[in-house]
C-alpha cells in the first residue's frame, strides 16, 4: 500500500509498504478520510516528541470502511463505515477510575505508539476494540465529517472545562480550524458573542462567515480595547487559547473579566515557558484550566453533533489530496493557506 512514513523529524517520505493484515481481534481499515491536524505538523517538525517512533506513520483523524476483521471480531463486518477515538484508555488507571480517561497514565494512540491514518490502509488494535473506541457512522454521514469527529471532541472537553454557557461573551485566539469549531461549539452552548482574534485576513473572514460576530486583526488594532468595547468595558467571561504561543497565556488572562476564566487549549512545544501575571489570576479570581485530548462520550457526542448538521465543520475542509501527495498536503496545512486538509485514499 501507499504510505506516508515519518522517517526522522522533519523527513517524511511516501512509498510502498507492506499492507496491514488482520490478526485476532483486530480491523483493517480502508481509510477514507484522513485530517491533518496541527499536532501532525509539531510532530513532523520535531516539536512533539511523546509517543512518536521511528519510522512510522502519523495521523490520528479519520474515518474508513472495514475491509478485513480478524478472528473473534463481533459487532463489525466487512463493509461497515467506521470512525475512530484515536486515543485508547487503559481503563484501570486512578484516572481512568475517576472519570478522566482522556488523562489516562497507559493510554494508547493511533498514530502513536499504532500506526495511524497516512496510509491506504489501517490495522485497528485489538485494544481499541474492546475499549469500544471505534464507532459505525451514521447512515449518510461523510467520511470527512467523521473524521473531524476527533477534533471536535477534543474542543468538546476544553470547552466543558471552561464552562462555556448561556449569554456568555467568549473570546477565541486563533481562527484555525480548532478555533473555528471552539466558535461554533460556543454558539451551540448559548454564548451570547464570540469574538476571534486572528492576524490571517482569509481566516478571519472565514470566521465571520461561520457565525463568530466580532473578528480582530491584533496585528492592527488594540486586541484588550477591542473586547472591552464589546463586552461594556468588562472583558469576556471565557478566552479560549487555540494556537500554541505561550506568549499569548499573560494576554488571555488580562482580556476576561473578573471571575472569568481561561481555557489554555492548544499544545504547546515541551518546554515551553510563559511568564503569567499571577495577581491577574489572584486578584480577579480567574479560573485557568488546560485541555487534553478527549474521551469517548465526548467523540460519540461529537459524532453525533456532526451527523445532524447541528456542528457544520466539514466546510472547514478547504484543500484535498490523495495519500501519493500526502506532502503536499502537509505543505499546504503548513503555510496557513488552508483551514483543514483532507488526505483521501482515491
Amino acid at each position: 500500500m501507499k504510505a506516508a512514513v515519518l522517517r526522522a523529524p522533519n523527513v517524511l517520505e511516501v512509498g510502498d509498504i507492506a499492507t496491514p493484515e488482520a490478526g485476532p481481534g483486530e480491523l483493517i481499515l480502508s481509510i477514507r478520510a484522513a485530517t491533518v491536524c496541527g499536532t501532525d505538523l509539531r510532530i513532523l517538525s520535531g516539536k512533539k516528541t511523546k509517543g512518536i517512533r521511528f519510522p512510522s506513520i502519523i495521523g490520528h483523524e479519520f474515518a474508513g470502511v472495514v475491509v478485513q476483521t480478524g478472528d473473534g471480531v463481533t459487532g463489525f463486518a466487512t463493509g461497515d463505515r467506521v470512525c475512530m477515538d484515536p486515543v485508547v484508555p487503559c481503563r484501570a488507571c486512578a484516572y481512568c477510575k475517576a472519570g478522566l480517561e482522556n488523562v489516562c497514565q497507559n493510554r494508547q494512540a493511533m498514530g502513536y505508539e499504532f500506526d495511524g491514518a497516512f496510509a491506504q490502509y489501517i490495522r485497528i488494535p485489538a485494544i481499541a476494540l474492546q475499549a469500544g473506541n471505534v464507532f459505525k457512522m451514521p447512515a449518510g454521514m461523510s467520511f470527512e465529517a467523521a473524521a473531524l469527529s476527533e477534533p471536535l471532541a477534543c474542543c468538546i472537553n476544553g470547552q466543558k472545562n471552561a464552562q462555556v454557557g448561556l449569554g456568555d461573551s467568549v473570546v477565541i485566539l486563533g481562527a484555525g480550524p480548532i478555533g473555528l469549531m471552539h466558535a461554533a461549539l460556543a454558539k451551540a452552548a448559548g454564548a451570547r458573542q464570540v469574538i476571534i482574534s486572528e492576524p490571517n485576513a482569509a481566516r478571519r473572514q472565514a470566521a465571520l462567515e461561520r457565525g463568530v460576530n466580532h473578528a480582530c486583526d491584533p496585528t492592527k488594532e488594540n486586541l484588550l480595547d477591542f473586547v472591552k468595547q464589546k463586552t461594556e468595558g468588562l472583558g469576556a467571561d471565557v478566552v479560549i487559547l487555540a494556537i500554541g504561543v505561550p506568549a499569548l497565556a499573560n494576554e488571555a488572562l488580562n482580556l476576561v473579566r473578573k471571575g472569568g476564566r481561561v481555557n489554555l487549549f492548544a499544545g504547546f512545544s515541551q518546554g515551553d515557558m510563559s511568564s503569567i501575571d499571577v495577581n491577574l489570576i489572584h486578584y480577579n479570581e480567574i479560573t485557568v484550566t488546560g485541555a487534553s485530548a478527549l474521551s469517548r462520550s465526548g467523540y460519540e457526542l461529537a459524532l453525533n453533533m456532526l451527523s445532524s448538521g447541528q456542528i457544520d465543520a466539514t466546510s472547514l475542509i478547504t484543500h484535498r489530496y490523495s495519500v501519493a501527495d500526502s506532502l503536499a498536503a502537509f505543505d499546504a496545512a503548513a503555510s496557513g493557506n488552508a483551514i483543514k486538509v483532507a488526505i483521501h485514499n482515491d
